[in-house]
C-alpha cells in the first residue's frame, strides 16, 4: 500500500524560485528530487507561470474553458428559475380550484 503524502502549501515566492531554477537550465528531475515535489505539481507550476505569470488556475484557463464555466453557471441559474416557476404554477393551480 502506498503512503499518502500530507497536503502541503507553498508560497508564490517559493514557486517562482522553482520556476526560475528550471527556466535557468536546472533539470526538472533534480529540482523535483531536491525539493521533494510531485512531478505533476512541478510541471503545473512551470506551465502556469510561463503561460500567464500566475499560479492561479483561473488565470490559466482558455477562453473556451471560461465560456463553459459561465454557461454552466447560467444553466444552473435557469434550472433553478424553472423549478421556482413550476412550484408557483402548482400553488396558483391549487388556489384556482
Amino acid at each position: 500500500m502506498s503512503e499518502r503524502r500530507a497536503k502541503r502549501t507553498y508560497t508564490n515566492e517559493f514557486k517562482k524560485q522553482i520556476v526560475n531554477l528550471y527556466n535557468n537550465g536546472k533539470k526538472s528531475s533534480e529540482i523535483i528530487k531536491e525539493y521533494d515535489l510531485t512531478p505533476s505539481t512541478f510541471h503545473k507550476w512551470i506551465r502556469y507561470y510561463n503561460n500567464s505569470g500566475s499560479f492561479k488556475e483561473g488565470d490559466n484557463r482558455t477562453e473556451d474553458e471560461k465560456r463553459l464555466i459561465e454557461l454552466e453557471k447560467r444553466n444552473r441559474q435557469l434550472e433553478m428559475e424553472v423549478d421556482i416557476l413550476k412550484q408557483a404554477a402548482l400553488i396558483m393551480g391549487r388556489k384556482s380550484m
